[in-house]
């Protein structure tokens, strides 16, 4: 039995891993078997930073289903909103989340949301405020299509591409930090552990010294400080840069060290491994271009699943209403 999805931000929300991955091969398989699912319902994709793939992806995934879509960009499509209570409205700030958020439910059926973390307060980052107060004041059910900690998006179409690549029925999977010139938050690589601790794959997060993921997310994943001996025999290589989470460290950049950046030396030492990223890549600053335009390259075919795994996760929504 599936459970019901009322809300979908983190691997908890889908339960059973072995079925949702069949269900969404199933999906991928028959895109419009369902599309008269969303017939006369309209999803709301509501984003505080920008997109490509996550707004085309789930645009496409709700389409597909029927669904009516409306997307608002907070930044050039509505008022500038404030977030905090307490504050006295005297700026820049011309409406307050709390009235715009049950305004915005009230015209639509299903709400995606999009926000990154700030890095002003590891706190209120992890604490996931703005999700959590769509969730509390839309009176609709939310999808996060990113939010300050995780991408569960991402993660269930990373998975879903895993699982189609498999070459045997526990691969050694590692999640590699590499260089990036700017700071990024912790979200796709916290929600990539998170959902790969859900299986029962061989996985290694490696890293430098200093770039530690929160316990909750590393689990039981081995953390490997040495990058060559964790690629040893890997058959799935996910890089992602991600800046620092510890003390007063938060969100910052501790190193830009090139050595860290994935080449064909490095997936020479690998089980001829898949090449896997979330996209935008920076090239030859996370991976060289031989290697991301490799046979084993497989960055598009994920990209793809980002639509199998947002279709999956609405239909579930929908069935529920």
């Amino acid at each position: 039995m599936k459970k019901i999805m009322k809300n979908f931000t983190c691997v908890n929300d889908i339960e059973n891993l072995q079925n949702a991955v069949k269900e969404a091969i199933d999906v991928k398989k028959n895109p419009f078997a369902w599309d008269t699912l969303g017939k006369n319902k309209t999803m709301l994709l509501v984003f505080f930073d920008s997109s490509l793939r996550t707004r085309l992806s789930t645009q496409k995934a709700a389409m597909n289903l029927g669904m009516n879509v409306i997307v608002l960009d907070i930044n050039h499509g509505a008022w500038k909103l404030e977030t905090e209570r307490g504050v006295v409205m005297d700026g820049d700030k011309t409406e307050h989340i709390l009235e715009a958020i049950p305004v915005m439910g009230s015209y639509c059926d299903i709400i995606g949301v999009r926000s990154f973390a700030r890095f002003e307060s590891r706190e209120y980052d992890y604490n996931e405020t703005i999700l959590n107060q769509f969730i509390k004041y839309s009176g609709k059910p939310v999808v996060s299509m990113e939010a300050a900690t995780r991408h569960p998006l991402q993660s269930f179409a990373d998975l879903i591409t895993i699982e189609e690549h498999k070459k045997t029925a526990k691969p050694k999977v590692v999640l590699t930090w590499a260089p990036h010139p700017r700071a990024l938050p912790q979200a796709v690589p916290n929600s990539f552990a998170e959902w790969m601790n859900a299986t029962d794959y061989d996985f290694v997060i490696t890293h430098p010294e200093g770039y530690e993921l929160a316990p909750e997310f590393v689990g039981k994943a081995k953390v490997e400080y040495n990058q060559r001996k964790a690629f040893e025999g890997a058959d799935f290589i996910y890089a992602k840069n991600w800046s620092a989470y510890a003390g007063d460290s938060y969100g910052k950049i501790l190193s830009k060290d090139r050595a860290w950046t994935v080449d064909t030396e490095k997936m020479a030492l690998t089980n001829n491994a898949y090449f896997m990223h979330c996209l935008p890549v920076r090239r030859n600053m996370i991976v060289t271009d031989d290697v991301i335009e490799s046979p084993q390259s497989i960055v598009i075919l994920e990209a793809a699943n980002r639509v199998v795994s947002a279709q999956t996760v609405i239909k579930r929504m929908l069935e529920a209403m």
